[in-house]
């Protein structure tokens, strides 16, 4: 079985860079053979990739999410096209809107997001989305924005009339822990209604834990847990589920593993 954990942010499972390999080792251990890191902010994205770069499962994402909206440099875009010319460099992202906690202000927000879907069409590179109770902005933007190299949901949330909305674009829909709860019924309905090759699977670790792990930080390596759910709602076998969505991934980031 090979599964590939396409949003993880490692640096925040543990602050020692040990323990971070040793989390990535014990996910290689348990068939996670890919693992994207996500960094909220360019600061972050050198960090890890100094830590981790040299590990053969790790690949990197670079881009600011909302949440850094007040404290961009002037510089901002330009450090990240150049982060993006480093090797596993695999995406832009995470980026989107978030107006559950309010960041700055809409408009500005808006703008980072779309520089940053302007930056990727240039780069070529796949997005990570990021929507938190702006499920409409997001999909009007992406209606006009989304990358030709496609644009990932990642920790989907919104329902399954969402996703028929967004479907006849270029996106991806992404699925964490969040999928194994018991009063997720729209997760439940969306993942078993999707076209199975628009489906990826991550941790978000260390956020969102399945549910068999409630009460604990989420780890790459408790990624089994939420296929396994999948493969019960879409009534599946689980190594066949977990073979398509590893195919997905690689297809989705265009490595050849």
């Amino acid at each position: 079985m090979r599964l590939f954990d396409t949003h993880a942010h490692i640096a925040l499972i543990h602050d020692d860079v040990i323990d971070q390999l040793i989390t990535i080792k014990e996910a290689r251990q348990n068939n996670v053979l890919a693992i994207v890191n996500i960094s909220s902010n360019i600061k972050l994205f050198y960090t890890s990739y100094q830590n981790l770069s040299s590990d053969s499962v790790v690949y990197f994402s670079v881009g600011i999410s909302p949440s850094e909206i007040e404290n961009l440099e002037e510089t901002w875009e330009l450090k990240i096209e150049e982060a993006c010319q480093k090797p596993k460099v695999v995406a832009i992202g995470e980026t989107g809107l978030d107006y559950y906690w309010k960041f700055g202000n809409k408009n500005a927000q808006i703008e980072l997001f779309v520089r940053q879907l302007e930056l990727a069409e240039r780069l070529g590179l796949p997005i990570i989305v990021h929507n938190r109770d702006a499920g409409e902005d997001v999909l009007n933007i992406l209606k006009e924005k989304t990358p030709s190299s496609g644009a990932v949901f990642h920790c989907y949330s919104e329902n399954w009339a969402y996703a028929k909305r967004a479907i006849d674009l270029n996106v991806h829909f992404s699925f964490a822990g969040s999928v194994t709860y018991r009063n997720a019924r729209h997760l439940h309905e969306t993942v078993e209604k999707l076209p199975l090759d628009r489906i990826l699977v991550e941790s978000e670790s260390p956020f969102i834990v399945p549910s068999q792990h409630h009460g604990k930080r989420n780890k790459p390596s408790y990624i089994i847990d939420t296929i396994r759910k999948i493969a019960k709602i879409r009534s599946m076998d689980e190594e066949e589920l977990a073979e398509a969505l590893f195919k997905n991934s690689c297809r989705f980031f265009k490595l050849s593993l």
